[in-house]
């Protein structure tokens, strides 16, 4: 599911005096009110998939009703970095007290608050009314519409989420079923990079290992010496005596040897 960036800033220029985060739309959540799940996006990739609670009270952005706004929305502030697990929240404000999960009674937010502001006219009190994501100890009604307004999530969940999120990532909230959208692609991990790594080292050393070395000024004058005598040799070698009547035979070849100047060369060091 690919949304252009176009549409997201012509949303935020409905309204640029009451939202002044920029919006990054590399990651982008998706929650379905049909599926009661939370599908987590970036760079146009599924990353995950967590099950949530929207309202129990219907669909809709009304004061004075606790219902669950539609369209497109972005996080405007994330509350409770480094709160511990269970961490219970009072106006936005950790109070000291830790609730286990289906703690019986009990049903604050807790763990991690998603504040959540409205692009459009639809959604524009959701600021204001206080929309978050959020968890809550009331983990068995996950998965069903039982919040007073906000989305729910369990504790574990709502943590993962919160550190892969920034402030101005988009969030759209949709009555159908999340859209059928490809995994994102995986990201090698610092092991893998470095395995990657050392593989191509060793295989630069070892191309090296079995270069052959490069020669000597002595050596490369030896081998021309050599080279031409050879030639010399074969040349004479391929004389013949032609006579009428006569069998043609090929002349002895002569052994090759060194000139005066090769051995010159050879025993020369400044050479």
């Amino acid at each position: 599911m690919r949304w252009p960036l176009a549409v997201i800033l012509s949303l935020i220029s409905v309204a640029p005096a009451v939202f002044a985060t920029q919006v990054d739309p590399s990651t982008r959540l998706v929650i379905s009110v049909r599926d009661q799940k939370l599908m987590l996006l970036q760079n146009g990739g599924k990353v995950a998939t967590y099950p949530i609670s929207t309202s129990m009270f219907g669909l809709g952005d009304y004061w004075g009703r606790m219902t669950t706004p539609l369209g497109y929305l972005a996080v405007a502030q994330k509350i409770g970095d480094h709160a511990p697990i269970g961490a219970v929240f009072h106006n936005r404000r950790f109070t000291g007290e830790i609730l286990a999960p289906n703690a019986p009674g009990r049903d604050p937010v807790i763990t991690r608050i998603i504040w959540l502001r409205g692009l459009e006219a639809q959604n524009a009190l959701a600021f204001r009314r206080c929309i978050y994501i959020h968890g809550t100890p009331q983990e068995k009604t996950i998965g069903r519409p039982a919040s007073y307004g906000c989305i729910r999530m369990k504790s574990s969940d709502v943590a993962a989420l919160y550190n892969q999120l920034t402030l101005g990532s988009i969030v759209q909230i949709v009555p159908d079923r999340l859209p059928k959208v490809p995994k994102a692609a995986p990201v090698p991990s610092s092991s893998t990079l470095v395995a990657v790594a050392e593989k191509a080292n060793g295989q630069d050393q070892l191309g090296s290992a079995s270069a052959p070395a490069p020669l000597s000024v002595e050596q490369m004058r030896m081998r021309g010496a050599l080279a031409a005598e050879r030639q010399k040799s074969q040349a004479r070698g391929e004389q013949t005596n032609t006579t009428r009547g006569s069998i043609v035979r090929p002349i002895d070849k002569v052994p090759p040897t060194l000139n005066k100047g090769a051995v010159t060369a050879q025993n020369s060091p400044g050479a």
